[in-house]
């Protein structure tokens, strides 16, 4: 399995001609579940679950008794501090992964990431079981996941760039295609390189939409009252309350919002099945007491706690179908 971190079903049939190979491939589209975001869709292929049970609830998400964690990082998002000890990666996602379930079955689990992602906490969380090989390039990535496929053999490969420079130039900028393109040699290097009887299955962990419609979250008092903090995202926000508030926050975040926003209580959004057909005891006080799922362009930032995420120029974590739409690739060796 090959993951391409944000490449969207939309993206890619608007930018066919820059990804051919990839798209004659493409059976289908999968839904990649909420939020939309590479820490849970990671988590996804990691565990074979949704985010209500993995727990990987958002980009960033309050652990109860700890503070707000941002989950690609491990550290505190308030203050940016390591959260390793105060947070072991297999108490946050205690769950068994896919790989060592594979392990358990016979078969050789390996990852094919960058080896600057080898020791990292989500990593641990998610990928536990597997034989690690760090990559520094296109080709080493390519060249490493089909050594690899001998036997019976389950290998999960992950490329971060195309997510990256949709992110800093926007999904369909200049460099984003000219990413798109090498992706898709990738692809082709690896048909090309398929042992008899095996499978490549490329996918994603989510879309990717250019937001230019911006509300900034810390200029609006009426959506701060009663809010304690904030977690999730840009498209997807986590809104913890202060005690007894929580009615009057989602009023107010409704009415201000209006039609730019999903808006749900925590209930809400759970039978609702947001976060999946179960979400489990130990999982549903990550969850905002109110939700918001950012329509069409729209995001909700915050200029000044989180400067970097606000000046991007693509986001994702939504529920509108560019970012949960992803393709479904297939060749056969």
């Amino acid at each position: 399995m090959l993951l391409v971190d944000g490449l969207g079903r939309e993206l890619l049939a608007e930018h066919a001609a820059d990804a051919p190979v990839l798209t004659e491939l493409v059976q289908e589209s999968l839904r990649v579940g909420f939020p939309s975001t590479t820490a849970a869709g990671v988590a996804a292929i990691g565990t074979g679950l949704a985010s209500g049970e993995h727990g990987m609830v958002g980009y960033t998400f309050e652990m109860p008794g700890t503070g707000v964690l941002n989950a690609l990082r491990w550290c505190s998002h308030e203050d940016g501090s390591d959260l390793r000890g105060a947070l072991p990666p297999r108490e946050v996602q205690p769950l068994p992964t896919t790989f060592e379930r594979a392990a358990a079955a016979g078969i050789d689990a390996a990852v094919v990431s960058s080896a600057k992602f080898r020791d990292t906490a989500l990593t641990l969380a998610t990928q536990g079981g597997a034989q690690y090989a760090g990559v520094h390039a296109l080709g080493d990535l390519a060249a490493r996941t089909l050594s690899v496929l001998g036997g019976r053999a389950f290998c999960y490969a992950y490329h971060s760039e195309l997510d990256l420079l949709g992110h800093v130039y926007g999904p369909g900028s200049a460099a984003w295609r000219m990413q798109l393109r090498q992706v898709d040699r990738l692809v082709e290097s690896l048909v090309d390189g398929l042992p008899p009887g095996a499978l490549l299955a490329v996918v994603a962990d989510h879309g990717m939409v250019t937001v230019d419609d911006k509300l900034d979250l810390e200029d609006v008092p009426e959506l701060l009252d009663g809010v304690r903090t904030f977690g999730g995202e840009v498209r997807a926000r986590h809104v913890y309350t202060e005690p007894g508030a929580a009615a009057d926050v989602l009023a107010a975040w409704r009415e201000v919002l209006g039609e730019r926003a999903w808006v749900r209580s925590r209930e809400e959004a759970v039978a609702e099945g947001w976060f999946g057909h179960t979400v489990s005891d130990r999982v549903l006080p990550r969850i905002g007491d109110v939700v918001a799922a950012a329509r069409d362009r729209f995001g909700m930032v915050r200029g000044l706690a989180e400067a970097v995420e606000t000046s991007l120029i693509g986001q994702h974590g939504s529920l509108t179908t560019a970012e949960q739409l992803v393709p479904l690739a297939l060749a056969q060796g």
